[in-house]
């Protein structure tokens, strides 16, 4: 799962999702991408479980970017446990997602086979997601 090798802190706080996406909602590289239209964090697990959603429908053929990397480290403690005593230790990491960014993007593959390909990879996230294409 993708989590970085080494941060500054080890902790971040949990912080607020206002507004749109300012970098993020053009194709760059590939054809075909979804696009997000609500706000949300994303986990490793689930950015890992769509891309391998994606990439088995289209059978390893074409090409699959992921334009988000899970850098925010969430924390949690453990159950039953009494309020105070500081921070809990690291559970996974997440990507904070904004409406407008695109997560994945595909390319050398059949406009029907990508999107399909995006729809099951779309399902395996917890927000609601836009087909899009360029215009040629």
């Amino acid at each position: 799962m993708l989590q970085p090798k080494k941060t500054k802190y080890k902790k971040k706080q949990k912080g607020r999702i206002k507004g749109n996406s300012k970098k993020g909602f053009c194709l760059s590289r590939g054809s075909y991408g979804i696009k997000s239209l609500e706000s949300s964090w994303i986990s490793a697990r689930q950015l890992e479980s769509a891309r391998v959603a994606a990439t088995r429908y289209m059978k390893r053929e074409g090409k699959l970017w992921i334009n988000i990397f899970p850098d925010k480290p969430a924390t949690k403690k453990p159950q039953e446990v009494r309020m105070g005593k500081g921070k809990g230790p690291v559970e996974f990491w997440v990507s904070v997602v904004k409406p407008g960014r695109i997560i994945f993007e595909v390319d050398g593959v059949n406009i029907d086979i990508a999107k399909e390909a995006l729809r099951l990879a779309s399902q395996k996230l917890p927000i609601k997601m836009r087909f899009i294409y360029k215009k040629t």
